[in-house]
Parts: structure tokens; C-alpha cells; sequence
């Protein structure tokens, strides 16, 4: 795995490229890591160590009248923190790691995505950067999985609690005491 600093990090990110997708990260500045999710919503927040943001809708139109474009379900008080911790379960490292690169399959789907045995490794390699900036003792959250203590995100996702304007919507929270992450991935079906 390659060490993690800005260069690795914004490769990391690469693998998101295709898909319509949104991952960054904030300082942890909240009690309630979910407020820090809001605060990442927004599109104009930059990365807390000023390192690469992947934000597919930074130049959309719908930000100039709603900052907080495409999500509807924005965490910004005590109440909606709460509603919003509703619709996400904690997952363990390892289904973290493979929803991470699930996240990345053109189809949000990894049976779907036709050469993902010759890129697997190199995405894994990505997904391992990404979870080294959230070490042991960081908490992770999905929008998906709930059915499950250790979801396989290599099998076909069946459902999510969407949190946005598109029906279908993969997300990610990584919590760590410093700082907090989100990958988001829609589906504009």
C-alpha cells in the first residue's frame, strides 16, 4: 500500500472518476460526527488538510440555489442528525473496505462491472489509502447493509435509504476522532 500523503490520496480518489460520486473529507468539529457529515454535504467544503475533494457536482447549476445539491436529508441540527443516523448502520472495516470499491463499479455493482477481477487488486490497494486516513478505532456507516453485521459488498446491493434527489444513492461515513469522511455514489436512473 502506498503511504498516505496528498499524491496517494488524490490517486485513491481516482477511482471514482466514473462515477457520479462525491468524497471528501472534514475536521471533526462536532460531538455528533453527523453534524460534520452536513458540514460535508455542502458543496464548498475544501478537504481539512487542503488535499484532492472528488465532488461531481461542483460546477452544477441546482448549487447556486441549494449549496447542499443533490442531498435532501442534510444533517444541520440535533433533530436531523438524529434522523439521518437512522438511515445509516455501523459496518465493519472489512465490508468498509469493499463497499469503498463497490463504490467505485460503474454500476455500483461489482457483478456488473465486466473487468473487475483485473482491476480489483489496484482498487483495493485505493481503498486500503482511503481507510489508513481513518486508522484502528475509526467507526464506519453505510446507507446499505443493515441486514446484516458484516455485509459483502461484493454481492449485489439490494437495497439503501436514499438521502438525496436521486432514487438510488450508496453512501459512506468514515468517523475517526480528528476527522470525518463521506463517499457518496448516486445512481441517476
Amino acid at each position: 500500500m502506498a503511504a498516505l500523503d496528498e499524491g496517494a490520496w488524490a490517486d485513491a480518489l481516482s477511482m471514482y472518476a466514473r462515477r457520479l460520486t462525491i468524497a471528501k473529507v472534514t475536521s471533526r468539529e462536532h460531538e455528533d460526527w453527523a453534524l460534520d457529515v452536513g458540514t460535508l454535504m455542502r458543496g464548498d467544503v475544501p478537504d481539512a488538510r487542503g488535499w484532492h475533494v472528488n465532488d461531481c457536482f461542483a460546477e452544477e447549476f441546482e448549487r447556486l440555489d441549494n449549496p447542499y445539491y443533490p442531498f435532501l436529508e442534510v444533517p444541520v441540527d440535533g433533530e436531523r442528525a438524529d434522523t439521518f443516523k437512522s438511515r445509516v448502520s455501523e459496518i465493519p472495516r472489512t465490508s468498509a473496505r469493499r463497499l469503498l470499491v463497490a463504490l467505485s463499479t460503474l454500476w455500483l455493482n461489482v457483478g456488473k462491472d465486466p473487468d473487475f477481477e483485473e482491476r480489483r487488486a489496484g482498487l483495493e490497494e485505493k481503498a486500503d489509502v482511503i481507510l489508513s486516513r481513518f486508522p484502528e478505532g475509526a467507526v464506519f456507516y453505510a446507507n446499505t447493509g443493515r441486514d446484516s453485521r458484516s455485509p459483502d459488498y461484493y454481492q449485489r446491493i439490494s437495497g439503501c435509504s436514499t438521502v438525496s434527489s436521486y432514487d438510488w444513492d450508496l453512501g459512506f461515513v468514515l468517523v475517526s476522532g480528528t476527522e470525518v469522511g463521506m463517499v457518496w455514489s448516486f445512481d441517476p436512473k
